[in-house]
């Protein structure tokens, strides 16, 4: 049986692309791919991921220049015609830069950056980001970003809440929406979103960090072993 083919794709900046290549491939047992910023097509793929880093320096607003890549046309095309796409923390900015998921991103409500381990809950087990997760779960990922404060505003808000579009809130260890569990001050605690065709999902927490138990967590494991189940 042909294995899926999954992409990476670098922008200048990018630095989670090595991790999301190496969990890619051996969790979910991928052929994978690094997609340079400048390609024009999408079409040899299964999935695309938008890893985490700084893409462009972050220079304006995080996200903000790589949303002119090449490639960011290439991949609209791309999940337009029902591609995969997954978007890591900075390509969580990318895909809202690039109007692909509605909404914005702010700066941290304490202006810092912040990088620890936090919980998140599951909220949509039928995507297939998340097939093998239980809805409720509570999962220990890692954060790590400046700019992770998600907006919407009150329309939006009540449209993607609506339609079943968050699929990761930020929650205390026993699964609770607080203030004080809400890492950046995100509206809602909404750590990950999905598009309405459910083919997008875009997380600010990294997955990737949390894939190997020498990391402290293995609860991102099951996100790859959903996409791989989804591919099947």
């Amino acid at each position: 049986m042909t294995r899926a083919r999954a992409g990476v794709i670098v922008f200048p900046g990018t630095n989670c692309d090595r991790d999301t290549y190496h969990v890619v491939e051996s969790t979910a047992g991928m052929e994978v791919d690094y997609l340079w910023y400048e390609r024009k097509t999408l079409r040899d793929y299964q999935i695309v991921l938008v890893p985490g880093g700084f893409s462009y320096g972050d220079y304006l607003r995080a996200g903000a220049l790589a949303r002119f890549s090449p490639v960011m046309e290439a991949l609209r095309e791309y999940a337009d015609r029902g591609g995969l796409v997954l978007g890591i923390c900075n390509g969580f900015q990318v895909l809202l830069e690039a109007s692909m998921l509605p909404g914005a991103m702010q700066k941290n409500k304490t202006l810092r950056f912040i990088c620890r381990e936090i919980h998140v809950r599951v909220e949509r087990s039928d995507t297939p980001f998340t097939l093998l997760y239980r809805k409720g779960e509570v999962l220990s990922i890692p954060i790590a970003h400046a700019e992770g404060n998600y907006y919407a505003s009150d329309e939006t808000l009540r449209h993607i809440e609506d339609n079943g579009q968050v699929v990761f809130r930020y929650v205390d260890e026993k699964g609770g929406v607080t203030a004080a569990a809400n890492p950046n001050g995100s509206v809602n605690s909404i750590a990950g979103l999905c598009s309405a065709g459910r083919n997008i999902l875009a997380m600010m927490p990294h997955p990737e960090r949390a894939a190997d138990r020498l990391l402290g967590s293995e609860d991102g494991t099951r996100l790859f072993l959903s996409i791989k189940k989804a591919l099947r």
